[in-house]
């Protein structure tokens, strides 16, 4: 993977990848909020980074100037590749009205509190497998053992793809979203997910199932059949948006709590506080960063954006500003007024924000159930991952 220079000035030559910003960002976000907090970069194109809670949501609701059809916060060598086969991206996400508006109506079903409810039992069988199988080792990877294990196979469900597969979906999720100075990894993870997609995609066509995958094949938009390429998009991002989001959360909680005693105990003691101790964990430690692209030259709190010019949609940021949330920068587990934006804000909101949040409560439930004291190893370093989706990909805990 390609070194990034170092950074000498955040407000003008800012970088996501940066060692530094990806171990502790929020000292960035604090340094901006004061001197800049609309930051700018010409690193991999131009882009501008808001740090504040009011930005970041204005822009999110902005689209007619702020578009979604190029959300990679790291381009691929300048800009998405074009892949015929999906021509239309990844919809919704990076989909804008009227496209978005009727493949988000299409997912919202199989993410509804009462579809979520019916995964509810998949997911506590499957934490609790996971931590019995190591619970007893003394010691254990909190982030490759438990938290990437748990959306993977969630996800394979609703889609219907083979469970024993997690460990390759896994990994081409992590090359499509963590090599990002790694073009020719990237391409190979994203074409190997393609590949695999359009051989479910003819599967289907003759051994359909109660799954989404054959949902969408079956849809009729017009009066015709859904064009292949919206299916396999639509396929593709459930995937990629329902696994390393999801998973980074879990880890990062888990972080948190290997590293405050009082927290951890707190939960222990008080299991009724895992509702808003969940919201104030996805706000604290959110993990995506979106992007937009600039539609047309346009102002914005003063800055002259230009079309083409990326703006990052930093809702990790937006969530430590100390304008919106009352001691930001602490975890405030039975914290009541909680208006985060860890699901991002507008008519691009997580459409899957119900099955994460089940995710996360029942991850940290079955974990806290089995093994209430860890604590981070002192013999080893905490690897985390940032660009796009920012979470622990090493998380080496001692289990007491």
């Amino acid at each position: 993977m390609a070194r990034t220079q170092p950074v000498e000035r955040w407000e003008t030559d800012f970088d996501v990848l940066d060692a530094g910003y990806i171990a502790d960002p929020f000292s960035v976000w604090d340094r901006l909020r004061g001197t800049c907090p609309i930051a700018h970069t010409e690193r991999r194109g131009s882009t501008w980074l808001p740090t504040r809670y009011e930005d970041v949501v204005a822009l999110a609701h902005d689209v007619e100037h702020f578009s979604s059809q190029k959300i990679a916060v790291i381009p691929l060598d300048g800009d998405e590749p074009e892949e015929p086969v999906l021509a239309y991206g990844l919809p919704p996400i990076s989909a804008d009205p009227p496209l978005h508006t009727w493949t988000r109506r299409l997912l919202l079903p199989w993410f509804s509190h009462r579809r979520v409810e019916g995964y509810e039992g998949l997911t506590r069988t499957l934490c609790a497998g996971l931590v019995d199988s190591f619970a007893s080792d003394g010691r254990v990877d909190a982030a490759g053992r438990y938290a990437q294990q748990i959306p993977v196979r969630v996800i394979a469900h609703v889609l219907g793809v083979p469970p024993e597969m997690a460990d390759t979906f896994t990994g081409w999720v992590r090359d499509v979203l963590e090599f990002a100075d790694d073009p020719e990894r990237r391409a190979r993870g994203g074409d190997a997910l393609l590949d695999f997609f359009v051989a479910e995609v003819a599967r289907r066509k003759t051994e359909p199932g109660e799954d989404l995958l054959s949902e969408l094949l079956a849809t009729e938009v017009d009066g015709a059949p859904m064009d292949e390429a919206i299916v396999l998009g639509t396929a593709a991002l459930v995937l990629i948006a329902g696994v390393d989001t999801t998973w980074s959360a879990i880890g990062s909680s888990l972080w948190h709590l290997a590293g405050h005693p009082d927290d951890r105990r707190r939960l222990v003691a008080e299991p009724e506080l895992m509702p808003l101790a969940v919201e104030e964990l996805l706000r604290a430690y959110s993990p995506v960063t979106m992007a937009r692209v600039v539609v047309e030259d346009t102002e914005f709190q003063g800055c002259p954006m230009h079309a083409g010019d990326k703006v990052l949609m930093n809702f990790p940021g937006a969530n430590r500003d100390p304008a919106a949330f009352e001691d930001a920068d602490r975890v405030v587990l039975d914290r009541a007024l909680n208006r985060h934006v860890a699901f991002g804000s507008g008519i691009h909101r997580c459409a899957g924000s119900n099955l994460a949040r089940m995710e996360l409560r029942v991850a940290l439930e079955e974990w806290l159930r089995r093994i209430p004291e860890f604590h981070l190893a002192d013999d080893a370093e905490v690897t985390w991952a940032g660009g796009q989706v920012r979470g622990p990909r090493s998380l080496p805990v001692v289990l007491s």
